[in-house]
């Protein structure tokens, strides 16, 4: 039945659910799955902006997309990855978001078309009141929660990092960045320069070259490169012995041991694995190749997120002379390429800036609490899925130096327990309250100096020094924390909204 605003105009009754989630990717469905299976009483539903599930998974389409981690662990722990692969295709992981849906009956929970706009949480009801544009109508929809999940990631769907190129227009070629791949691009014998040395640019050169007349990696400066196997032998023999559920937690957690070993060994001993990353490269490539040049970063290993080759395919394709690397600054742009600052020019057909994507946080959903706006760098994040201040709303994102989805478990798990204590004590309202405990200093949410990070992190919540406000970016940690720590802190505020009186 339909109300009616302050103009006179009908407005639609809102729907009404226990939990609402913003986001369709691999974080909505993971904590949809978690509601649906460890809740099962209560109400959700799950908004997606776009027409299809997935997020990254099926928004990229550029040539070889694919993870970069591997899939025992980026795939979700409920779950076992039910492929040999270790590095999937986009596709691949796709195929699985839509079979994690089918398998807990989500799909009847999804909403497509859904663009959030605002989110307000009224105190005296204890409700988020969450208001989206429908795509294609041109109407509004309002939904009606108790509490609100932000599983919209923290990249721009919508606008990619291209730096402004001095003489762009000058190129008689094609310009294309990965985010807006067409559909019908011919490459085939074509030269090809792809702009970038991050983990975008190390999946297109190899893939491109296969159809290329050549393709060209043109960097600023290098990024460390490792090679790891395409598929997992030992898991697969695992699997045949112990069978799919037992053989997945194993190579789980000995994946999960691997890389935070090699994550504290690059943190404690920089120049060591500095050496053994840059001579791991050395082994890949011909003799004669300038390792020290175009495979030596500036920085120290994972101050960036290091790059994944499956089976070493991009030095292979080095080697094959199908591609080649080049390591300089643009002077401009020419018609028939780019002109260097040391003077040499890169013919092309095609040019593929992967400079880069930029960062939005929680889908610029204007979030406000009594009418009052939420400045999210005002924030602290709170067991690093909660924000100071916010009744009843937590959100997921993802490590920085271990799989993504391995955050979203726990947080999932986390917010189930937290509802569970709120039903068992008949609490309606949760809320980070921040206070001295916190610390005085404010630590960045994302913790790596990556170009896309250090362009957008002043619009980001904060970490705190201090107890449950910090941010550790530890998988170990944080299973101490959310999957076995206790619900109840000091810092958090457990209320009860004040029912109305019954008349007569």
């Amino acid at each position: 039945m339909a109300g009616t605003s302050r103009s006179g105009a009908s407005t639609p009754r809102p729907t009404e659910v226990d939990v609402l989630v913003i986001g369709a990717g691999i974080s909505g469905i993971g904590v949809a799955h978690h509601l649906a299976t460890l809740r099962p009483g209560q109400t959700f539903a799950v908004l997606e902006s776009r027409a299809e599930i997935g997020g990254t998974w099926s928004l990229f389409r550029y040539p070889g997309v694919r993870s970069d981690s591997d899939m025992p662990t980026f795939g979700y722990g409920f779950r076992p990855w039910p492929h040999r692969t270790t590095i999937a295709e986009g596709r691949t992981i796709l195929e699985y978001l839509r079979d994690t849906i089918d398998e807990a009956d989500i799909g009847e929970h999804l909403h497509f078309g859904h663009r959030v706009t605002a989110a307000d949480f009224d105190s005296a009801t204890g409700h988020w009141t969450v208001t989206t544009e429908v795509a294609g109508s041109g109407a509004t929809a309002v939904f009606v929660s108790r509490f609100l999940f932000l599983g919209t990631g923290y990249y721009d769907y919508e606008s990619a990092h291209t730096p402004d190129f001095p003489g762009a227009e000058a190129f008689e070629g094609q310009v294309i960045h990965p985010q807006f791949w067409p559909e019908d691009l011919d490459y085939q014998g074509k030269r090809v320069v792809v702009i970038g040395s991050g983990a975008t640019a190390i999946t297109l050169v190899p893939s491109m070259a296969k159809y290329a007349r050549h393709v060209t990696m043109l960097q600023r400066s290098p990024s460390y490169v490792l090679t790891i196997p395409a598929d997992d032998a030992i898991g697969a023999a695992l699997r045949t012995l112990l069978g799919p559920e037992r053989a997945y937690r194993l190579v789980r957690r000995r994946n999960i041991a691997l890389h935070r070993i090699l994550f504290r060994l690059c943190r404690r001993l920089p120049k060591l694995m500095r050496r053994a990353l840059i001579g791991h490269v050395r082994s890949r490539l011909p003799r004669h190749f300038d390792v020290d040049t175009h495979f030596s970063p500036r920085y120290n290993p994972w101050d960036q997120r290091l790059c994944m080759t499956p089976n070493g395919e991009l030095f292979r394709t080095i080697a094959s002379g199908q591609a080649s690397v080049v390591t300089d600054h643009i002077a401009r742009f020419t018609r028939d390429g780019i002109l260097l600052e040391s003077g040499q020019e890169l013919a092309a057909d095609l040019i593929v800036t992967a400079t880069g994507l930029r960062t939005l946080p929680f889908g610029q959903v204007a979030l406000s609490v009594d009418g009052a706006p939420v400045h999210l760098p005002d924030r602290v994040a709170f067991k690093a899925m909660m924000l100071s201040g916010v009744p009843n709303l937590a959100y997921a994102i993802g490590y920085s130096n271990i799989s993504w989805t391995l955050k979203v478990d726990l947080v999932a798990e986390h917010l189930c327990r937290l509802l569970d204590h709120m039903d068992t004590h008949g609490y309606d309202v949760v809320e980070p309250v921040l206070d001295d405990s916190a610390g005085t200093e404010r630590l960045p949410l994302l913790d790596l100096d990556a170009g896309y990070v250090q362009r957008g992190i002043d619009d980001f919540p904060s970490a705190g020094a201090a107890g449950p406000w910090t941010l550790a970016h530890a998988y170990e940690a944080d299973v101490d924390r959310l999957r076995h720590g206790p619900v109840e802190d000091p810092a958090l505020r457990f209320t009860t909204v004040p029912r109305p009186a019954r008349v007569g």
